[in-house]
């Protein structure tokens, strides 16, 4: 069974949710439904910009960790520094 780190972009606030699941349709679908506290607010404007798929529930929960610190948030910058800032639909 694979598991599965992703990072969300909102293209109306500029936020990045990251989380991870075992099945990211189901999750991206949960999502856009409004059944997630977190981005329930602006669940229309939320769109997959990233996601890694990894063997193990222990290893994607360090990399969700590691995307939530200061060095993952410079990494996500740089690597998607042009799709952050373009707020255009």
């Amino acid at each position: 069974m694979s598991f599965y780190a992703y990072v969300l972009h909102n293209s109306v606030t500029g936020k990045l949710y990251k989380g991870h699941c075992a099945n990211l349709g189901k999750r991206l679908k949960e999502h856009a439904w409004g059944h997630t506290k977190t981005t329930r607010q602006e669940k229309k404007n939320w769109h997959l910009v990233y996601f890694e798929e990894l063997p193990t529930r222990e290893n994607v929960v360090k990399r969700e960790k590691y995307f939530k610190s200061v060095a993952g948030r410079k990494f996500l910058k740089t690597k998607f520094n042009r799709c952050l800032t373009d707020t255009r639909p």
